[in-house]
């Protein structure tokens, strides 16, 4: 029996069923053979399919068997708890490799359940056409009383002649391809090969040479590292902003920039655009100097020449070497007071625009200071972290009512914003639940972090976080390349 859904079970792992005239068999199953050795064809078809059916337990699912016997080929999908479907001949488009009918004892065998067989997938013989000396002519078109039975054969080619004459002229046959229709035709339908799984039970079956799917758990995450590592036509800046200190900005820089850069190949700059000092350059990794952002200012005109290359910025940024990103610093001259500018921002943005593909931009708590504002002008993508404490939480909140009754820009980047809520302490499960129900309403994405000890101080590298925190990290940031 066929059903509509035979066509929708994967034909992976592929499985062979082998029963020999002499006597022995063997079930293939992704290239390990196991041979079956039985009294008689019988027991090893009911052998066969015990190996078959307990594969299809394992997988959870039907499987798609190719039979081999003194009969002939077939094709049969096996079903976990036993049952057994026969692949019709149009579904499968297969070939029995001889025409010889099963005896009588196979069929009463299959009757009752005992033996599996590939289908007889002989078609029956074709009904003769007739000729036009034999083509009889409808009661509408002839009446019956018009030609005599016996009439002589020239009468009868009269008739069919007028008959023939009188039929409708056949539809134009269709179009031959032209030029245009050529260029517009594809060979290339056949959808993509889904790599096999390399996670958990399954990727273990598979790296024991049963190839079997991934779960949904790892075909979305690999859907959330196809979306972080895609280049877009243009730089993209993305501004990380919350009005209140300790609200997790620094470090959602870090995790971000460190996503980015590592599935998408580098060409991630994060920038500290405190006013004054900031910390990002206290949590990440230093360079072999101790340039700032105002070093860059000083040089700005050498680094947008035309003859300048990407060599140049390693005397000013701070490459970190297991994440694959760069860091910008704010001035850490504690003797400083200079207060970086709306016009200093739009000059440093202008020399990280031409050398890196994403811009990921630290921010101060004052919302009306001008490199803040100037910030926001050049923000393609807007985070707003916060952490489960609730003053944090009402500052993500109020800096999104600020935004949203500024500008048009601002408004826009408010109402397809992502927040990123990190638990202060690993209890706090359900609070960060009632935060970002809060939240959901008002922006395009909300997305909670699992506390994490290495994210709460000292350097900040990707591999030191937990597996948990690094999937729901790469999570937060396929949220964020969606609005890019």
């Amino acid at each position: 029996m066929t059903t509509s859904s035979q066509t929708e079970v994967s034909a992976f792992p592929h499985i062979r069923a082998v029963v020999r005239a002499n006597g022995t068999g063997e079930v293939v199953i992704a290239g390990n053979s196991r041979p079956i050795d039985a009294p008689d064809e019988t027991a090893l078809r009911r052998e066969a399919m015990t190996l078959i059916t307990a594969q299809a337990s394992v997988l959870a699912r039907p499987v798609r068997v190719y039979t081999e016997g003194p009969e002939g080929d077939g094709e049969l999908i096996v079903h976990p708890d036993g049952n057994i479907e026969e692949v019709a001949a149009e579904t499968k488009g297969r070939r029995r490799r001889t025409a010889t009918p099963p005896s009588s004892a196979d069929s009463d065998a299959g009757a009752g359940g005992e033996t599996v067989r590939g289908s007889d997938l002989t078609p029956p013989p074709a009904a003769p056409q007739p000729t036009d000396a034999q083509e009889p002519a409808t009661q509408a078109e002839l009446p019956m009383d018009s030609v005599p039975a016996a009439a002589p054969a020239e009468t009868q080619s009269v008739v069919q002649a007028a008959e023939r004459s009188a039929q409708p002229p056949a539809a134009p046959s269709a179009e031959a391809p032209t030029r245009r229709s050529l260029k517009e035709t594809s060979f290339l339908i056949s959808d993509p090969v889904v790599q096999p799984a390399t996670q958990g039970f399954r990727g273990l079956m598979t790296r024991i040479g049963l190839r079997m799917d991934p779960s949904e758990a790892e075909l979305a995450e690999r859907a959330d590292i196809h979306s972080v590592s895609q280049h877009w036509p243009g730089p993209r800046t993305i501004a990380v902003v919350n009005r209140k200190g300790g609200a997790n900005k620094t470090p959602t820089v870090a995790a971000l920039s460190a996503v980015f850069a590592r599935y998408g190949g580098g060409g991630v700059l994060a920038w500290d655009n405190n006013e004054n000092q900031g910390t990002l350059g206290w949590r990440t990794e230093q360079g072999p100097h101790t340039s700032s952002v105002l070093d860059l200012l000083r040089d700005k005109e050498q680094l947008l020449s035309p003859l300048a290359h990407n060599a140049l910025l390693a005397h000013y940024v701070h490459h970190q070497t297991e994440d694959k990103y760069d860091v910008l610093r704010s001035d850490e001259n504690d003797e400083g007071d200079h207060e970086i500018s709306a016009d200093e921002v739009d000059a440093v943005h202008s020399v990280a625009a031409k050398y890196y593909r994403m811009i990921i931009m630290d921010s101060g708590n004052t919302a009306r200071a001008a490199n803040w504002r100037a910030m926001i002008a050049h923000t393609n993508q807007l985070v707003i972290p916060t952490t489960t404490m609730e003053d944090r939480a009402e500052a993500a909140k109020l800096t999104l009512q600020t935004l949203t009754a500024r500008d048009e820009h601002s408004a826009k980047l408010a109402e397809d914003a992502v927040v990123i809520i990190s638990q202060w302490k690993p209890e706090d499960g359900d609070e960060a639940r009632r935060i970002a129900a809060g939240f959901e309403p008002l922006v395009r994405a909300v997305v909670t972090v699992p506390y994490d000890p290495a994210l709460k101080a000292g350097r900040i590298r990707h591999n030191a976080l937990k597996p948990a925190t690094q999937r729901a990290w790469l999570a937060a940031a396929a949220a964020v390349a969606k609005g890019l």
